[in-house]
């Protein structure tokens, strides 16, 4: 099930970090790098993003979000996990799924290293737009779907 989130929410904050760290935790071991920007957040920083969260449950348990914001027409997919645990099992399609449905183009990065998330990406449509290397010599492919490519 996927519903909104609200991260005012006590509960929901500390399950979304929860996510946020175990899944970074190894999409850092894929890239090489612990220089990912959601691997070092508090859950008052999470809580203060201007993002709008959707969740997948299973179980009355959070295993999976997505934070988007849609700028200037263009939805941008800021942060997207899931919990390992949950892997493989459709989650990150059908939340970035549900954020295109919102309508337009959009734009998501990840690592550069990141083949399953880039897999995922392109499986749904994004074209790699550029390669940038950023603080802590971190390489991001960024994606956009279609309006933007």
């Amino acid at each position: 099930m996927i519903v909104p989130l609200d991260l005012t929410d006590d509960e929901t904050v500390k399950a979304v970090h929860r996510i946020a760290q175990l899944s970074y935790a190894v999409e850092s071991e894929l890239i090489g790098s612990t220089a990912i920007p959601g691997l070092h957040e508090s859950v008052d920083d999470i809580r203060t993003l201007p993002l709008r969260w959707l969740g997948g449950y299973v179980d009355n348990d959070l295993v999976a979000f997505v934070g988007f914001a849609k700028v200037d027409g263009v939805l941008d997919i800021d942060r997207l996990c899931v919990e390992p645990s949950h892997f493989r099992l459709g989650f990150a399609r059908r939340l970035v799924e549900q954020v295109l449905a919102e309508g337009g183009p959009a734009i998501v990065s990840t690592g550069a290293a990141n083949a399953p998330a880039i897999a995922l990406y392109e499986g749904l449509g994004f074209r790699l737009v550029d390669t940038v290397v950023v603080e802590g010599g971190l390489r991001i492919a960024q994606f956009g779907h279609p309006g933007l490519i």
